[in-house]
C-alpha cells in the first residue's frame, strides 16, 4: 500500500541537477574519454600527444565534471514547494 503512494505523479521529488548540469557533466566525461583514448591510440611513451595534449584534455575533463557537480542553479531552489 505504501508503495502505491510513492509512485503517484503528485509525489515527485525535485531533480538534484538541472539540465545544464547534466550537459556539462556529459561534456566533461566525453573529454576524459577522448583524452585517454588519444593517449592509448598514440601508443608511445614519449609522444607529443601522450605527454602534452592528452593530460591537458583529461584534466580539463575532470575540472568540467567537478564544476558540473558543484554548480548549483539558484533559480530552481527559489521556486515554491507545492507539497
Amino acid at each position: 500500500m505504501a508503495a502505491k503512494n510513492r509512485n503517484r505523479r503528485g509525489n515527485k521529488k525535485p531533480m538534484i541537477f538541472s539540465p545544464w548540469n547534466y550537459k556539462i557533466l556529459a561534456v566533461g566525461l566525453l573529454l576524459v574519454i577522448v583524452g585517454f583514448t588519444a593517449m592509448y591510440l598514440e601508443n608511445e611513451v614519449e609522444g607529443i600527444i601522450s605527454l602534452y595534449v592528452s593530460p591537458i584534455v583529461i584534466m580539463t575533463g575532470y575540472i568540467t565534471v567537478i564544476v558540473a557537480i558543484l554548480k548549483h542553479d539558484h533559480s530552481s531552489s527559489a521556486a515554491p514547494d507545492h507539497s
